[in-house]
């Protein structure tokens, strides 16, 4: 194949592993026959043709017949092409590894298809897969609309809701997810399991794998972008890849491929971008990913993100957030006397009544040229500050003397002085409302609401952090925040470290950052009800829509 020597001969830039890829298929030529393996070209080049009855759906190419890249015809070939002696396929479980928007879907689609009406398997089998149903129909709904869109695919097959059949046959693909009523009784030709990084534990694919039993020749196909929990299913499909890439381990069962950078390559080089991104210039844009490169540069969550999703580089669950270069460039100065009167929301973190409570007030533009404002207030019990000073190296009792921290009588928080110091603020400015966590925080809320304040529960997990800390990395790039240079605040901003989700969502991470975050978590919560309640009078708000809480 003109890939495999491409690749080999250094005219197609790659990554190690699919270098070795190319190397186990130029070995298997000479040596498979001995194993019981031989290629089969025009079984190869059948699977590739059947994908020219297929046709995109939507964005740029929507109409146009799908054109395979020489990347996606090596996969295919290998998958199709190599037989066992017997004649059935040889691979019954394929990995592929690959970045973001590299045709991950329309190549899922399309082998899901083949599987199903091509393959020669009567009664046929076939689902797309996903711990959620609702995800397994990303892919589905491709093909559904691949076979809506192919007058011979048409003429073939049935489409009714989730299901595609073809009454001759028996064959069926459809969309299945843990979350089904149930996934026993399968009898599984061949599953496309998109987005392996996401599945939290082996149930799905155990499921999968030993509903194939009963077939001559199944498949499990699955296609991921890298992710960061290294005790999953995804990981372990990932090492197994490439122990059997270099030759430790020897499974001709199993087919895997990766899409990567090299160790010790350079993420800001744009030549090596490829590697991880072989539909680079076709479904993958060069200027998307530069200016995506241009904020990871900037923020550390932002690098977690683009090395993983964009380079398809494993990395950890949790990144440090802040860049201390732009955090530093927030420090305008904040005149809390120039704000007075001025419509501003709360975040409320207590914490624990032994620990640091924070209250921190953001205050809205009033024009376009103007920076979002904080004020912060921070409490801390004057009994053990000394102690924790000299312990934790941190200078709490020099903060209080400069008044930063106000320290409460006693070895804990009296709540007395924090609900004082709410009620003065509330006379000072016009707070619209109060965001708190709810943990150990009733009693509290209780009084504040007497005090006529709006109290709003907020919750501290992905689906409610993560929209207003997205919105706080683009005002800190952009340094349209104002903090005052509040050292406390900033010691804070420098522990957050951040959790994310698969699906890059991120959230404050109080388990893994360095030291206390209260005063950031209590600024995302404001932020957030503030990000809720903005009009379109001119604000930077403007577009960013409203977000659940």
């Amino acid at each position: 194949m003109g890939y495999v020597q491409d690749v080999l001969e250094g005219r197609q830039v790659t990554c190690r592993w699919v270098r070795l890829a190319c190397e186990r298929h130029m070995r298997d030529l000479q040596d498979g026959e001995e194993r019981g393996l031989r290629f089969d070209e025009i079984a190869a080049g059948f699977a590739i043709s059947f994908f020219q009855f297929l046709k995109h759906s939507k964005g740029e190419w929507v109409g146009r017949t799908v054109e395979l890249e020489p990347w996606q015809q090596f996969i295919l070939a290998m998958l199709f092409g190599w037989k066992r002696a017997d004649g059935t396929r040889r691979f019954r479980t394929s990995y592929t590894e690959v970045a973001r928007k590299n045709g991950k879907s329309t190549t899922g689609a399309g082998v899901g298809l083949y599987l199903f009406m091509a393959d020669g398997e009567g009664g046929a089998e076939v689902y797309t897969a996903a711990t959620k149903r609702d995800q397994a129909r990303i892919t589905h709904a491709e093909a559904t609309r691949m076979v809506k869109a192919s007058p011979s695919l048409r003429k073939r097959a049935r489409v009714y809701k989730d299901n595609i059949n073809i009454p001759d046959t028996a064959c069926k693909f459809e969309p299945l997810g843990a979350d089904a009523d149930t996934m026993d009784g399968l009898n599984v030709h061949g599953a496309i399991i998109d987005e392996v990084h996401a599945h939290k534990t082996r149930d799905v694919w155990d499921k999968l794998e030993t509903a194939t039993s009963a077939r001559r020749q199944p498949l499990l196909f699955a296609i991921t972008t890298a992710g960061f929990n290294r005790q999953s299913l995804c990981f372990q499909l990932h090492e197994y890849t490439q122990k059997i890439l270099e030759g430790i381990l020897q499974d001709d069962s199993f087919f895997g491929i990766i899409y990567t950078l090299d160790d010790g390559d350079d993420w800001e080089d744009e030549s090596n971008w490829i590697k991880a991104n072989p539909n680079l210039g076709v479904s993958k844009k060069l200027d998307d990913m530069r200016e995506k490169a241009t904020k990871a540069k900037a923020m550390p969550a932002a690098l977690n993100a683009f090395l993983r999703l964009e380079l398809n580089i494993w990395t950890q669950s949790e990144t440090k957030w802040i860049s201390v270069e732009h955090w530093a460039a927030c420090g305008q100065a904040v005149d809390a006397a120039g704000l007075r009167g001025r419509t501003c929301y709360g975040g409320l973190d207590l914490s624990s009544n032994t620990d640091i409570t924070a209250h921190v007030l953001v205050f809205p533009p009033q024009g376009k040229d103007d920076d979002v404002a904080v004020l912060c207030r921070f409490w801390i019990p004057e009994e053990s500050m000394t102690e924790r000073s000299k312990r934790d190296r941190v200078p709490y009792d020099a903060w209080v003397r400069q008044g930063y921290i106000t320290a409460t009588p006693g070895n804990v928080i009296d709540y007395d002085f924090v609900l004082a110091q709410i009620d003065e603020d509330a006379q000072a400015y016009d707070i619209d409302e109060e965001a708190f966590d709810r943990w150990g925080s009733t009693k509290i809320v209780q009084e504040i609401e007497r005090k006529g304040l709006t109290c709003v529960q907020f919750g501290q997990g992905f689906a409610s952090m993560s929209a207003p800390m997205k919105e706080l990395e683009k005002l800190i790039l952009s340094h349209k925040l104002a903090h005052g240079n509040n050292p406390v605040l900033t010691w804070m901003a420098n522990n957050l470290v951040t959790d994310e989700d698969a699906a890059g969502n991120i959230k404050p991470s109080k388990e893994h950052s360095i030291e206390k975050i209260d005063g950031m978590v209590a600024l995302v919560m404001a932020l957030a009800r503030a990000m809720v309640h903005e009009d379109d009078q001119g604000s930077v708000y403007d577009t960013r829509g409203v977000r659940t809480i």
